[in-house]
């Protein structure tokens, strides 16, 4: 009964902690799939009007939390309502080539960037799980576990990871030797399997170190 309590006022909580920073619009970006063998990075960023946000917004938005601690189903049901109660929102998504040829991080701060650069109005502050991105002309922060802490960032993180989820459990029926249905492009141990008896499939991002790959032989 506790952590059912708890997580009814999760997103009470992280709104508190947009308002405090005393700004209207507070947006907040995140990403998803930067630790993935295969698959794009999605970055998404979400910006709250914190003076239109309607009862029925927070109400509906009460469990938000970090995307990583809900079930594929609560974050399905999650994403139409941030869509909903966002004044604005954007998704990026960065493919595997380009990941490979520009490198992960560079590629993560430009996808967060561009998702921010979507969303930004005068006058709002701009939230970053964990770091900074490259200066892009509007005030911003970085908010350690950020995703756990802020309502902008972890509404980000839903809208990133169910589209990865989406796009990968799609992409498993052009490539079912990997089981992108459940495993969605991370390390797990049936992944690493399907990689040692099958090797690569196209979505795998070749330039990821891993021990996933370590007989492959493969040339970056």
């Amino acid at each position: 009964m506790a952590r059912a309590r708890r997580r009814k006022t999760s997103g009470r909580r992280l709104f508190a902690f947009d308002r405090d920073l005393g700004c209207r619009y507070v947006a907040g970006a995140d990403e998803a799939g930067r630790g993935s063998l295969a698959g794009p990075l999605v970055a998404a960023a979400v910006l709250f009007d914190l003076e239109r946000l309607t009862l029925s917004d927070r109400r509906a938005l009460s469990r938000l939390n970090d995307s990583k601690q809900h079930t594929a189903e609560t974050r399905e049901e999650l994403y139409p309502l941030v869509l909903r109660a966002a004044a604005r929102s954007v998704i990026v998504s960065r493919c595997v080539r380009g990941i490979d040829g520009r490198g992960l991080h560079n590629t993560n701060l430009e996808a967060l960037r561009t998702a921010l650069l979507g969303v930004a109005r005068q006058g709002s502050v701009c939230l970053v799980d964990g770091f900074n991105v490259p200066e892009f002309g509007f005030e911003q922060r970085a908010v350690i576990d950020g995703d756990c802490r802020s309502a902008a960032i972890a509404a980000a993180s839903v809208l990133a990871k169910v589209s990865r989820d989406r796009y990968m459990r799609k992409a498993a029926a052009r490539h079912p030797d990997w089981d992108f249905e459940t495993n969605v492009g991370y390390s797990t141990p049936e992944h690493r399997a399907a990689i040692a008896q099958n090797g690569v499939s196209p979505l795998h991002r070749l330039s990821f170190q891993s021990i996933a790959y370590n007989q492959l032989a493969l040339e970056g």
